[in-house]
C-alpha cells in the first residue's frame, strides 16, 4: 500500500489523509509543517526529505458540516473489522440484514459484513426464521467515519492522538 499521511488543520482538526508525496510537498512549500515523522526518508539530488506521518496546516481550513461517509463495500468491512457480523469468521461479502425483496434498504444500519457461508445460509430470510443474530448492530460510522473510505483499514498507530483528541 502506498504510504500515507494525516492532515490536520491549524487547530489539529483531522481533514484528511494524502498520499505522502503530497505531505511531503506541503511542508516543502511553506503550507504545513511535521508534526509526527513516518519511517522513511526520500533523498533528490541536492535534498533530504522526511516523509511525515501526520502534517498540521500553518492557516485554518474552513470545514464544512455534515460530512457523509459513503456505503461502499471496503468502508462496510471496515466497520465491521473486516469480520462476518454473524459466526466472526474472516468476512468475504456484504448482507442486508432485512433482505431488499422485503423492503430493506442499501443504507449504514441495513448492510454488514458476512462470510459466504452465512451469507448463503441466510439466503432472502429475516435473522428470525435462520436464527441467525448480529455481533453488533450496524450503524454509520462515527465522526471520523471518512476515514474508511480513504484507508479501507485501520489507521496508522501514530493518527490515534489526534483522532481521539478531536473526537472528545
Amino acid at each position: 500500500m502506498a504510504q500515507r499521511a494525516l492532515i490536520l488543520n491549524a487547530s489539529f482538526e483531522p481533514l484528511s489523509i494524502v498520499k505522502a508525496r503530497r505531505a511531503v510537498v506541503l511542508v516543502i512549500r511553506g503550507r504545513a509543517d511535521i508534526v509526527e515523522p513516518g519511517d522513511d526518508v526520500w533523498r533528490s539530488e541536492r535534498m533530504i526529505f522526511d516523509v511525515p506521518s501526520v502534517v498540521r496546516l500553518r492557516s485554518y481550513v474552513k470545514v464544512p458540516y455534515g460530512r457523509r461517509v459513503p456505503l461502499t463495500r471496503s468502508a462496510v468491512f471496515a466497520r465491521d473489522g473486516q469480520r462476518c457480523q454473524y459466526c466472526r469468521g474472516p468476512a468475504e461479502s456484504l448482507d442486508h440484514v432485512v433482505p431488499r425483496s422485503r423492503g430493506g434498504t442499501h443504507t449504514w444500519d441495513n448492510v454488514v459484513a458476512c462470510c459466504r457461508r452465512c451469507n448463503i445460509r441466510k439466503g432472502n430470510k429475516m435473522l428470525q426464521e435462520c436464527g441467525f443474530s448480529l455481533t453488533k448492530r450496524p450503524a454509520a460510522p462515527s465522526y471520523h467515519g471518512w476515514l474508511y473510505t480513504t484507508i479501507g483499514s485501520a489507521p496508522d498507530p501514530r493518527w490515534q492522538p489526534y483522532l481521539l483528541a478531536d473526537s472528545a
